[in-house]
C-alpha cells in the first residue's frame, strides 16, 4: 500500500506533527527531543523514523504542510492575480504567522527561519505555475524573476508590518498595493516613486 494514501500512516504522521506543535507551546525548539515527540504522540522511534529523518525534518514538513493548507489553498482559489489576491495572500501571511507565534510562543524564533525559507518557496511556485499558464508569451526569466520578486515582497511586507508597523495589515497592504500598482521611476540620475 502507498504510504502516502494509507489513511492509518497519514494519521500517525499527524498525530507526530500535532506532537511537536503541543511540545512547542511548552518547551523550545532546542529542548525538545525524539523521545519527548514519541512520548506525546504515542508513538515508538521506529515509526518516527519511518516518518521523518530528524527533529528538524518534522518542523520542516509541519511547517510546509500549515503554510500549504493555511495560506496557499485559501488563494489557490484565484483565477488570477489582481489586487484580492494580493491582499489575501499579505493576510494570510500575517494570521498564518500570528497563530504560530500566538501558539508556538517559546519556540517561535527557532521557527522563523525555516517559516520564511517555506513562504517563500510556496509562493514562489504558486506565482509561477500561475504565470507559466497565464504569461506564456513571456520568457521563462521574466516568469521567473517576477514570481520570485512577489513572493520575496510580500513575505517581507507582512513581516514588517509585524514587527515595525503600527498601521493595521489592512491599512499597510493598501500602501504596498500603490507601490505595486505604480512600481518606481528608475533612471540613471534618480530613483522615484511613479
Amino acid at each position: 500500500m502507498d504510504k502516502q494514501m494509507d489513511p492509518r500512516v497519514l494519521r500517525t504522521r499527524k498525530l507526530i506533527m500535532d506532537a511537536l506543535i503541543g511540545l512547542s507551546m511548552k518547551k523550545e525548539f532546542k529542548d525538545i527531543t525524539i523521545k519527548d515527540i514519541t512520548t506525546a504522540a504515542t508513538v515508538n522511534r521506529a515509526t518516527f523514523y519511518y516518518h521523518f529523518i530528524d527533529k528538524y525534518d518534522l518542523l520542516e514538513k509541519a511547517l510546509s504542510e500549515n503554510v500549504m493548507r493555511e495560506v496557499i489553498q485559501e488563494v489557490s482559489t484565484h483565477e488570477v492575480i489582481n489586487e484580492d489576491t494580493i491582499e489575501a495572500i499579505f493576510l494570510s501571511i500575517i494570521k498564518f504567522q500570528t497563530s504560530l507565534r500566538n501558539q508556538c510562543q517559546r519556540s517561535y524564533e527557532a521557527f522563523t527561519p525555516q517559516i520564511e525559507r517555506i513562504f517563500k518557496k510556496e509562493l514562489q511556485a504558486f506565482f509561477l505555475k500561475w504565470a507559466q499558464d497565464k504569461c506564456s508569451n513571456h520568457e521563462k526569466i521574466e516568469i521567473e524573476a517576477t514570481a520570485v520578486m512577489l513572493s520575496w515582497t510580500l513575505y517581507g511586507a507582512a513581516m514588517d508590518c509585524m514587527q515595525n508597523q503600527t498601521t493595521k495589515p489592512e491599512g499597510y497592504v493598501k500602501q504596498l498595493m500603490k507601490f505595486l500598482k505604480n512600481g518606481i521611476n528608475m533612471d540613471k540620475e534618480n530613483v522615484t516613486l511613479l
